[in-house]
């Protein structure tokens, strides 16, 4: 019996010695010649990684497809709210700055003056918003599965373009009723789109960022964005600037692209030195917002 119990001992003593390789090799594993998952260290400009954002493309279309459905899930007028929301702040400013307070439009009926200014300012203000939450309000998403967290904010930003592309059905509607007829700049307009869709982006995503570490970003977004509205060209055109400082109103990278979308919707002449700014602008702010997103990704399942 001594030798019989031995023999078992002997043999888990002999499989101690064995590495989990070879005993791998021996059961019929095949070992890959290079590891498949490599950490590296950080380095001090993080890369963006574009080739994991095209890999989960699908997930970013997913996560847009639900972000349009939880907003009008269980309400009465469901995505009417799109077109509702512009419609009802032309109708209060055409009373106000049209009417009362005879506000320049440049030759552009009043209603159309407003409307075309308040269907990009309305997706960008939105996006922002959404997608300036968007990483506290998927917490739990953040903290159990992997995946480039860029596309939870991006996902805010597409579902904008839905509520976009609803609205601007209405603004076809109202160009109709009052007789204008866009000429060959219309083919430009998915140029202006495309940029305000960057712009919403960035500003969203670095915000996004900010508001994981700092919750007061919550609250003064907002804020932020309801000044942002006063400092663009919505209610009031360009020219109404005094010469002196038009300089730094266009700075406001929105000031040259709601003032192109109406160049391409009225035959307006571009501002091209405005337009070429904003487009600067925009384009630098964006990296810097990725760049910058990157560096705080690290810490994101650790403080939301």
């Amino acid at each position: 019996m001594s030798q019989s119990t031995a023999f078992p001992a002997a043999e888990a003593e002999e499989a101690a010695h064995v590495s989990r390789p070879e005993r791998e090799a021996s059961a019929g594993y095949e070992l890959p010649g290079e590891p498949l998952i490599v950490i590296r260290p950080s380095r001090t400009w993080v890369a963006l990684n574009l080739r994991d954002l095209w890999a989960y493309r699908e997930l970013l279309f997913f996560l847009t497809w639900r972000d349009v459905k939880v907003r009008y899930k269980q309400t009465v007028l469901g995505i009417a709210w799109a077109v509702l929301q512009p419609l009802a702040t032309m109708a209060i400013f055409t009373l106000f700055f049209g009417k009362l307070a005879h506000m320049p439009s440049d030759g552009i009926p009043y209603p159309l003056f407003a409307f075309s200014g308040l269907l990009p300012w309305t997706f960008f203000s939105n996006a922002v918003t959404n997608s300036g939450n968007s990483l506290v309000g998927n917490a739990n998403l953040v903290s159990k599965v992997y995946f480039p967290r860029m596309i939870i904010p991006g996902a805010a930003v597409g579902a904008g373009l839905v509520d976009f592309a609803i609205a601007f059905v209405l603004l076809a509607v109202l160009m109709v009723c009052y007789g204008v007829v866009p000429g060959w700049t219309i083919l430009l307009l998915p140029v202006f789109v495309v940029l305000t869709t960057l712009l919403a982006l960035g500003v969203g995503m670095w915000m996004s960022a900010l508001n994981v570490k700092y919750r007061d970003i919550r609250y003064a977004l907002p804020f932020m964005i309801q000044l942002w509205m006063f400092v663009s060209p919505i209610i009031y055109p360009t020219s109404l600037v005094p010469a002196r400082w038009r300089w730094a109103f266009a700075l406001n990278p929105l000031t040259g692209l709601i003032e192109g979308f109406r160049s391409c919707l009225f035959n307006v002449p571009f501002d091209r030195l405005g337009i070429a700014l904003s487009s600067c602008v925009t384009l630098a702010f964006l990296a810097y917002a990725a760049y910058d997103f990157r560096r705080m990704e690290k810490s994101f399942a650790d403080v939301v």
